[in-house]
């Protein structure tokens, strides 16, 4: 179950990114420079790109706690460091007083 969810986790965050750069890039920084108006209508092309890009977002985030959960599940409790090092104290050998 967890290897499936980190594939699909994988798949959607390629996609966010890809549907992240399809974008029209207003102040020029980051994005491929594709014109809206050569993909769709430009009013719909923004708001289908912005509802898509809110719905993988959404998902990638849920299957990120979803992996978060189920990996959590899996880890065994362990103890505290200061309880190892009290046992080590008590197991180490004590040294003789008189060296005869």
């Amino acid at each position: 179950m967890e290897n499936f969810l980190l594939v699909i986790n994988l798949i959607i965050a390629v996609i966010l990114v890809l549907l992240i750069l399809v974008q029209k890039s207003e102040g020029g920084a980051l994005g491929i420079g594709v014109s809206q108006d050569n993909f769709m209508f430009s009013r719909t092309a923004g708001n289908f790109m912005t509802k898509a890009t809110a719905i993988v977002a959404t998902l990638f985030i849920i299957c990120s706690l979803a992996l978060t959960i189920i990996s959590r599940g899996e880890l065994t409790p362990s103890s505290s460091v200061l309880d190892k090092t009290e046992e080590k104290i008590d197991d180490t050998p004590s040294i003789p007083e008189n060296n005869n």
